[in-house]
């Protein structure tokens, strides 16, 4: 892909500050367009998108959350209410198990706080959480064991699988919610009910308020992950997503099915997990979508927004890790 016209492109639609830098984020899917860490650009302008303006909604009618507005106040009232049980789940292979006890204590403070939740760590090393963290009220974990994964493309591979196995036994008889989210993060500032719904997506931070051509779908034909021209409203990110936990069994096993099936053909969907996570977002809309506050990475390609809810962490070890 020839990356100069890329950025004219960006530059022409978007109205923000402009910094001439190297590109820097390891995420898969700029890993696959060769935009991957160390790659240096010379006269080339990046475009820093601003946040544009706080849309409410979707086109849709779905609700687009922002933590500090007057819906989402009214969101939190709604679902406090009701005395949910929440599930917050992470993969935690290899060296990854750095990261989990922050990861906790972080959502100790900030997720749901006041609300029954049950953090579920699945793990090929158990012993990572030796001694045990001290939670709250109505909080508890469960370590459920998995084997191991070594390599970052395997996990992707199997990471929808894991999670459908999860939610079968034991998770969809524990939890009415459940979430996903990447342990390399840390909650640094609420997290209510506003997020409650029932199927949850979150908008990936580099890409809000780009144009729809600059969404790295996949567009191999013969992927189980293409997504046409004329499709696509959004580009999610994997970090954060959720809801009802019926329609997380749902999420899980449609993606697992479409990755096994790509498998049987050879194939594989350049932005791995989250091209299958985001072909499934399009046929099936979500019902509430989270702004970039709610995963945030320290990017020159990222927004400017007022509050960082859920940032991440160690952005440079995603691939280096595993």
């Amino acid at each position: 892909m020839a990356l100069f016209p890329f950025f004219k492109k960006l530059a022409d639609f978007l109205h923000g500050r402009k910094a001439a830098v190297s590109v820097e984020s390891s995420h898969p899917i700029f890993h696959a367009l060769g935009m991957d860490r160390g790659r240096v650009m010379t006269d080339v302008k990046v475009i820093k998108a601003l946040a544009p303006q706080t849309p409410l909604e979707t086109p849709w009618g779905a609700p687009l959350v922002w933590g500090d507005t007057r819906k989402s106040t009214w969101r939190r009232a709604k679902f406090a209410n009701q005395g949910t049980h929440t599930g917050l789940l992470a993969v935690v292979l290899g060296t990854y198990a750095q990261f989990v006890r922050r990861f906790l204590s972080s959502a100790e403070i900030h997720f749901l706080p006041g609300q029954m939740v049950t953090y579920y760590i699945l793990t090929d090393n158990p012993r990572s959480l030796d001694p045990p963290i001290l939670l709250g009220p109505k909080r508890q974990l469960r370590v459920v064991p998995v084997a191991e994964l070594p390599g970052w493309d395997r996990l992707a591979r199997r990471r929808m699988a894991m999670l459908a196995d999860a939610i079968r036994n034991p998770i969809g008889r524990e939890v009415e919610y459940l979430f996903c989210a990447d342990i390399d993060q840390e909650f640094v500032a609420p997290v209510g009910e506003e997020i409650l719904g029932d199927l949850v997506a979150t908008l990936h931070p580099e890409l809000y308020g780009m144009p729809r051509n600059a969404f790295p779908y996949e567009v191999e034909e013969v992927s189980s992950a293409c997504v046409e021209e004329d499709e696509g409203d959004y580009y999610y990110t994997s970090e954060l997503y959720g809801g009802l936990v019926s329609e997380m069994y749902r999420l899980a096993r449609a993606c697992s099915l479409l990755i096994l099936q790509d498998q049987a053909n050879g194939v594989m969907a350049r932005g791995f997990e989250e091209s299958y996570l985001n072909r499934y977002l399009i046929d099936h809309r979500p019902t509430c979508v989270l702004s970039p506050e709610y995963s945030w990475w320290d990017s020159a390609l990222a927004p400017d927004v007022l509050v960082q809810r859920l940032v991440s962490l160690g952005r440079n070890q995603k691939r280096e890790s595993m």
